[in-house]
């Protein structure tokens, strides 16, 4: 098994994950019912904000702490939610890839999460 090396690799790593999770009891229906999830447009977007955080390829727009933001307002994000993803996350490196910058990749989930539900619980008051 080899290290995630470049935009190949995140795009497999996007797509199986997302294969993953839209299939996922609790979080699936996140994607499927409230947000309406489009593989065409979420997935590249998903490859190029990994792309931009594991090799610094600055190809990513957007700002996901704000839409996450907004997506706990119709749908509440409590920390089971990130929970799963962070599991289904590391399981679909740990099944595809090994090495410094898929530990990596696991690591910057982690704190996206953290920092993801503290700034969503700040927002609610």
């Amino acid at each position: 098994m080899n290290d995630i090396k470049n935009k190949e690799d995140i795009e497999l790593l996007i797509n199986k994950f997302y294969g993953k999770v839209i299939l996922d009891d609790l979080i699936g229906q996140i994607f499927t019912q409230v947000i309406k999830f489009s593989w065409d447009k979420h997935i590249p977007i998903m490859i190029s904000f990994w792309n931009t955080l594991l090799f610094g390829v600055g190809d990513y727009k957007g700002n996901p702490m704000l839409k996450h933001i907004d997506l706990n307002k119709i749908f509440p994000l409590n920390a089971d939610h990130f929970e799963r993803w962070i599991s289904l996350w590391e399981q679909t490196i740990n099944e595809n890839f090994f090495g410094t910058i898929a530990n990596e990749a696991i690591i910057k989930a982690k704190n996206i999460a953290s920092l993801m539900q503290y700034k969503i619980a700040k927002s609610i008051f």
